[in-house]
């Protein structure tokens, strides 16, 4: 059966909401891209100076309001630049409105002001200022900081994830954008202080408005004035502005095989979706997961029935079962445990690993905060151990990375150390969730750091949250958009997902991850489309079984796990992703456009007869809704180039 494509704003991102890339102002050497009342990308010279500036209103579980904009006015000028805006944020309950001032001059200097007023009583974890200083020229790099006292120290950005804010009591930040040339940050109206944004897989060091040892969430009362300001000063001189790249296209080049082999990959399996995952068998079993880690939480009723359906699955999908643990009890720890063993006995389910976590480390501590009542990690771990004698044994966060760098575990006492990430703790835009991709190796490195030779296992991962560890709950989406911290984001079901999980894996295997597990099999986190409450454009209407299109990265990587990988350079890793990997008959290479522009990418190092099978807007209906038939389905590669269309995911094999 022909089915028809869908619109392409649902086949790359699965929502018809528009993610529209802002207006770029510019003002004598400096540019700066206008985006919704945000600034993004504040660069001189080509280089980038700051991510973002923004004037953000939270809501008590630290969700970003989506701001009004109304009465806007932009000026760009030849050498200069302002801009003017009236901005509402609400929902049912509450109301705050704030107006901005941005002023862009023609020495490059940079303002920003905001004044907010609360219409009612206003519920917020913050309000007010957020300064996003990028990774690149800047981790691990001088910094010189002026507190609110007036003291000036020198310092350096983190190079390794700090845990807690590496500055506090920020007044101004200087730092050297390139020879010859320093950017000051100066922040007004209130006490700023920084966080490593990389433990959220953020792609910045972010500096924001009141201290996280103050109460939180706080009231700000109706008509409660709050006047912040934000200033950027060059000093020095600016090298001339880069151009703007070649147009010949992004080079990819294979290199020498690796001593390092790809990682074991799996999928997450909620106790949720067990029967909608049986049903589905056979596409499971074409996805091909090393393993599952299946979720047992006893405050959820999960017993018996949770265990013969992970059993089910497992033995007929050749999946290994690693069970993930909630440990309910702060004193009966061990007898919870033993108990759990018996029942795994009694259910028959073979364990390939098991995974613990105390119920109170399932929610965030901020720095300095009491961590919630739990076990001696030690004791835990031991009780584990006497408990499923035998098995391996992993202890760490089922929350985010965060978490785990926060609340270090006694790693000696396990087989392997693990976390998840998720994409959209802090911004949901398409370009902020692909950026997600460049902090992943500074974690790695950081986890390595405290937990030496331990193996590091990182998932279930996804673009949406499993969970939300700074709140009661992860967003609702009943508009089907983009949001921060929900489970059910639209691109998972679009192209987006599958070049991000390229990417994702690419990157994590090449840092030496042990292990990598991706969201789910089915459902909000899945690869596999099944009938549910929230709306699913365009897979609502099928009637048979369907696939999203991350279905075939994973499909498609897991036939290379073990196999050592391929050395792949690119010219522009922000624009595509790869990953090669050497088989029985040549090498098996993957590359992934994780923008919404079509790229150029010439390839080079490439000898032999080469086939591409490409996963992209034109073959998203067959991809999606005959994943059998789209894999089989290879062309001859003509030339030694390949165009890839937003999103677009592309499989060569090269022959030997």
């Amino acid at each position: 059966m022909t089915h028809p494509q869908p619109d392409r704003a649902i086949a790359l991102c699965g929502t018809e909401q528009l993610d529209v890339v802002g207006r770029t102002l510019r003002a004598g050497p400096m540019e700066v891209e206008f985006d919704n009342g945000q600034l993004r990308y504040l660069k001189v010279g080509g280089v980038e100076v700051l991510r973002g500036i923004g004037f953000l209103v939270r809501d008590e579980n630290w969700g970003t309001y989506a701001p009004a904009l109304s009465n806007l006015k932009i000026a760009q000028r030849a050498d200069s630049f302002s801009v003017s805006f009236h901005a509402v944020c609400k929902r049912d309950d509450q109301e705050i409105s704030y107006d901005a001032e941005i002023e862009g001059t023609r020495e490059g200097n940079l303002s920003f002001t905001g004044t907010a007023v609360p219409k009612t009583e206003f519920l917020t974890a913050r309000t007010g200022f957020v300064v996003l200083h990028p990774l690149r020229g800047v981790a691990g790099c001088p910094m010189e900081v002026e507190h609110v006292g007036g003291k000036v120290v020198s310092g350096k950005f983190p190079e390794l994830v700090d845990p807690v804010q590496p500055v506090l009591n920020i007044r101004s930040l200087t730092h050297e954008v390139m020879p010859g040339l320093k950017a000051t940050v100066r922040m007004e109206g209130d006490t700023f202080e920084m966080e490593d944004h990389r433990n959220w897989t953020d792609a910045s060091f972010k500096t924001y408005v009141r201290p996280l040892a103050l109460p939180w969430p706080y009231r700000l009362k109706a008509g409660e004035i709050v006047r912040q300001a934000i200033r950027m000063t060059l000093s020095g001189t600016a090298a001339s502005t880069h151009g703007a790249g070649s147009s010949s296209g992004i080079e990819i080049r294979l290199g020498d095989v690796s001593k390092q082999t790809l990682p074991p990959l799996g999928l997450g399996m909620p106790a949720e979706e067990i029967e909608h995952s049986v049903r589905q068998l056979e596409l499971l079993k074409l996805a091909s997961p090393r393993f599952l880690i299946c979720h047992f939480d006893p405050r959820r009723k999960h017993g018996a029935d949770q265990l013969n359906g992970y059993r089910k699955l497992c033995e007929q999908s050749g999946a290994q079962c690693v069970l993930e643990v909630v440990v309910e009890s702060v004193d009966d720890y061990a007898q919870e445990l033993r108990q759990l063993s018996q029942a795994v006995k009694q259910s028959g389910l073979g364990l390939a690993a098991i995974a613990v976590c105390p119920v109170g480390d399932l929610k965030s501590v901020l720095p300095g905060g009491a961590r919630p009542p739990a076990p001696p990690l030690s004791h835990l771990y031991r009780a584990a151990r006497d408990a499923f004698p035998g098995i391996e044994l992993g202890g760490g966060m089922f929350s985010f990375f965060t978490e785990l760098n926060r609340k270090r575990v006694p790693a000696q006492l396990l087989d392997f150390v693990h976390n998840t990430t998720c994409g959209i703790v802090h911004a949901a835009d398409d370009r902020s969730v692909m950026e997600t991709l460049e902090a992943l190796p500074y974690q790695v490195a950081t986890a390595r750091s405290f937990i030496g030779a331990t193996a590091y296992r990182i998932g279930p991962s996804g673009i949406g949250c499993r969970d939300n560890p700074h709140g009661a709950a992860w967003t609702p989406n009943p508009a089907n958009v983009r949001i921060c911290l929900t489970k059910l984001d639209p691109r998972q079901r679009g192209l987006f997902a599958a070049a991000w999980t390229l990417g994702y894996v690419a990157t994590l295997a090449r840092a030496g991850v042990d292990a990598i597990s991706l969201g789910a099999a089915t459902g909000p986190l899945g690869i596999i489309h099944r009938k549910d409450e929230h709306t699913q454009p365009w897979y609502d209407g099928l009637k048979g079984s369907a696939v999203f299109p991350a279905f075939h990265v994973i499909s498609g990587l897991t036939h290379g796990v073990g196999q050592k990988m391929v050395d792949v350079a690119c010219s522009d890793s922000q624009k595509v992703q790869g990953l090669a990997y050497r088989g029985a008959k040549g090498v098996t290479l993957c590359l992934a456009n994780v923008t919404a522009d079509t790229q150029f990418v010439n390839l080079a190092g490439i000898n032999g007869a080469s086939f591409v099978g490409m996963l992209d807007e034109a073959s998203f209906a067959k991809a999606t809704t005959d994943p059998r038939g789209f894999q089989a389905t290879r062309a001859p590669l003509e030339g030694k180039s390949i165009t890839l269309s937003g999103y677009a995911v592309a499989f060569l094999s090269i022959d030997d």
